[in-house]
């Protein structure tokens, strides 16, 4: 018996050894005075080769913060082993929206993730730093941050997307704090206009970033996603554009996660 006891510690130490490994680390943000942390999903061959790594960042949604992820789909350590990749998972606020807000200075989310978390991953971990190996999606407001800060740095990330993201920001005029970061819909609806990823993809009708985002087709944010597809089509911008039974919740998300990791493998791949 006692020996059966060994073996099985033995086999667990083994698949330990060679799971994925999660750090929460603090990155401290000169634009906003104050450290933020942050979690970090390395593969388990980071610890085998010294080989560099491609890098996805994960933001999450309103309300939520840096661990949500990793605390409700624990399954991402095995999506970073499976796809050889590094997971970073950065904190976007209560409410952010991964805007440097034009009327609250202390809300400088899309400097915070770009310039100073990009950096620090870059500097502390094993990446291949270019913009053809980091990609950056997130769920609700997390996909429209992951839409919104990769348009608007095609020299920082090489793909980008979406899952059930507040693309459209007139959907949801009076919810979840958005007036708090733009201003309200009348003395500032320049900034609702311009802040919002459905119309500012106007911009950028010849973006060189590859580009996936998908919404549930019984989410409350399936209008603005429509949206975002028909103007898209008619830019003649290339995309993957995805609709799935499923609502605004955890059920879809862990769903959705898996093949927006796997088209930006592909991309990395592709970009070898």
């Amino acid at each position: 018996m006692k020996k059966i006891s060994c073996f099985f510690i033995v086999v667990l130490f083994s698949f330990a050894s060679i799971a994925a490994t999660v750090d929460t680390v603090a990155v401290f943000s000169n634009a906003m005075h104050q450290s933020i942390n942050c979690v970090v999903i390395k593969p388990d061959s980071y610890k085998k080769k010294k080989n560099h790594f491609p890098v996805v960042y994960l933001l999450h949604g309103y309300s939520g913060k840096y661990s949500d992820w990793i605390i409700t789909m624990p399954g991402l350590k095995e999506l970073a082993d499976e796809n050889k990749i590094i997971i970073v998972c950065p904190d976007g606020g209560f409410s952010s929206w991964y805007f440097d807000s034009p009327i609250d200075s202390a809300y400088k989310y899309e400097t915070h993730v770009v310039t100073e978390v990009v950096s620090f991953i870059d500097h502390n971990y094993r990446t291949i730093a270019d913009k053809n190996h980091r990609a950056i999606t997130g769920l609700s407001m997390g996909g429209h941050g992951g839409l919104f800060l990769g348009l608007r740095h095609a020299d920082v990330f090489g793909a980008a997307g979406s899952m059930s993201g507040g693309v459209d920001l007139s959907e949801s005029r009076n919810r979840f704090h958005i007036m708090k970061r733009i201003g309200d819909t009348t003395a500032n609806a320049k900034n609702w206009h311009d802040y919002s990823v459905v119309n500012l993809i106007e911009n950028y009708s010849n973006t060189p970033v590859k580009i996936i985002f998908d919404c549930g087709v019984k989410d409350f944010f399936i209008g603005g996603n429509r949206l975002l597809h028909k103007k898209m089509m008619e830019l003649k911008i290339p995309h993957d554009y995805i609709e799935r039974p499923g609502e605004h919740n955890w059920d879809y998300w862990r769903n959705a996660v898996k093949f927006q990791l796997y088209y930006f493998s592909n991309f990395f791949d592709k970009s070898e």
